[in-house]
C-alpha cells in the first residue's frame, strides 16, 4: 500500500532547521500504520535536506559556518541568482 502527502513547511530564512515536527505532524494522519518507509522530496532549486541526531544544537551552527566558508554568499560566479540573495540567519 501506497500513501502520499504533499507537506508545506513554512518559510524559513537561510539557515539550518529541524523540521521534525512539522514531519512528524503530517505522519500522524497516516495512523494505524506502524512501520513504513519515508521518502522526502524538497522540491527546491538552492535547498536540501540532511539527517542528523540532534543531541547537541551546536552542530547546526557548525554546518551554517562551514557551509558559509565553503560558498561564500553573493560570489560572482553563481548562475542561479533568480530569487535573489539570501537572507542570513542572525
Amino acid at each position: 500500500m501506497w500513501q502520499q502527502q504533499l507537506l508545506q513547511l513554512r518559510e524559513r530564512s537561510r539557515g539550518f532547521h529541524l523540521i521534525t515536527t512539522d514531519i512528524a505532524a503530517a505522519l500522524a494522519q497516516f495512523k494505524p500504520i506502524n512501520i513504513g518507509l519515508l521518502h522526502l522530496q524538497l522540491q527546491h532549486t538552492s535547498a536540501s535536506l540532511t539527517l542528523n541526531e540532534n543531541a547537541d544544537p551546536t552542530v547546526r551552527d557548525d554546518f551554517e559556518a562551514w557551509c558559509n566558508h565553503a560558498v561564500a554568499e553573493d560570489s560572482g560566479y553563481f548562475r542561479h541568482i533568480d530569487e535573489g540573495g539570501d537572507v542570513h540567519c542572525s
